[in-house]
């Protein structure tokens, strides 16, 4: 009789003494220090931390952004250019870079991302048949390929007429196959923000000035590489000449690329796969090329340079290319094209068989504060059973 009141008070004491352990262990909130956790009141829920805002990368400095060394080169001296990037397309390195976040007005070159984001949508045999209402709103001054109202092409036609002739006609017709202007515009802006582009804000698809409409070196180079991943967008960008469907017969048309063409006393410049160069009154003239050499391909972007006329915007891509080739893999790296992870947003802690909480650290003190209480617990019951078990024999 005495034996069995002997078992029921162990019992009791080892569960309450586990419920004590419990009790003074310390919730996932409350293990954190006051910096990971504030209340806005007396019993209050603790407010849930905030994720680490991520560092921005030394590319989005003022100033010219390159890490020389001993073995590196000097970066060009006789550069104007407002802002200019240059990065190996096929891992996404900038190699260096002056004002690569500066936004800015891309003329033409916005076109790239225009291809990027709806080239997918319209390969090279679609057929569409040109309406009149699709040509209005052409900006005046803008470069044209000839596409007329009534006369059917193919999507490979227009597409050369982008690339060849930075035609704004091919765009509004490309853009109307697509779903419309707007549409286009908002798909656009949707894929540079997919690609990391965050400088990029898109008003006109064709890359007309208008207010508000912007970009930079640094997105441009991004839309560039992004592209020559797409075999289309590679081959058109290539292209020297092409015939354009004309009245009666086809005429040719030819990029407007100097580097690529070697018109206007430009020296072509080896190796060279195009891209796309632009020209408005208030972007001035820009570039976005990538050439091959060697097994590498490299992307350079320039921008509004200040000095030299309309040709410097070439000459100073051809000494950025030739510098790039020199230093790659030599140079370290000053950011990248590659768009960084998102920072994941703080939640509830883990299962309780890591038991980590949201600010990293560990509770395994707890658990084992928690288990060692338990075991005893359930070594004093084992025993009194044993007991009871050996008496009733």
């Amino acid at each position: 009789m005495t034996f069995g009141l002997s078992c029921r008070v162990a019992v009791c004491c080892s569960a309450a003494w586990l419920a004590g352990a419990l009790a003074f262990t310390p919730s996932p909130a409350a293990a954190r220090t006051g910096a990971d956790v504030s209340t806005a009141s007396a019993g209050a829920e603790p407010l849930v931390p905030r994720p680490a805002a991520s560092r921005p990368t030394g590319l989005y400095r003022s100033g010219t952004q390159v890490r020389l060394s001993a073995r590196v080169p000097k970066v060009p001296a006789k550069l104007s250019a407002r802002s200019w990037l240059v990065a190996d397309a096929g891992t996404g390195e900038v190699l260096a870079a002056h004002n690569a976040h500066r936004k800015l007005p891309p003329a033409s070159t916005l076109k790239a991302l225009f291809a990027v984001t709806v080239l997918p949508a319209l390969p090279a045999a679609v057929q569409h048949t040109v309406k009149a209402r699709e040509l209005k709103g052409i900006g005046a001054g803008s470069s044209l390929v000839g596409v007329e109202a009534g006369r059917t092409y193919r999507a490979s036609d227009l597409w050369r007429g982008v690339f060849l002739n930075s035609g704004n006609d091919a765009v509004r017709v490309l853009a109307a196959m697509n779903g419309g202007w707007r549409a286009t515009a908002a798909q656009m802006q949707a894929k540079a923000r997919s690609l990391g582009a965050r400088d990029t804000r898109v008003v006109s698809p064709d890359g007309y000035d208008t207010p508000g409409q912007v970009s930079s070196a640094y997105d441009l180079a991004v839309f560039g590489r992004a592209g020559l991943r797409n075999a289309d967008f590679a081959r058109y960008c290539a292209t020297v000449t092409a015939k354009f469907p004309g009245k009666g017969r086809s005429y040719v048309i030819r990029n407007t690329n100097r580097l690529l063409t070697g018109a206007d006393g430009v020296k072509p410049y080896r190796g060279l796969i195009g891209i796309k160069n632009g020209y408005t009154s208030k972007a001035g003239n820009t570039l976005v090329a990538a050439a091959r050499r060697d097994g590498r391909t490299l992307v350079v972007t320039v921008m509004n340079p200040r000095t030299g006329g309309g040709l410097a915007v070439y000459e100073e891509a051809r000494s950025l290319l030739d510098w790039g080739f020199e230093a790659a893999g030599r140079v370290k790296p000053v950011g990248s094209l590659v768009p960084s992870r998102a920072v994941p947003q703080a939640g509830p802690a883990p299962a309780p068989a890591a038991m980590v909480v949201a600010d990293g650290s560990d509770r395994w003190a707890a658990a084992g504060a928690i288990s060692g209480a338990a075991c005893l617990g359930a070594g004093v019951v084992a025993v009194v059973l044993r007991g009871r078990r050996f008496t009733r024999v």
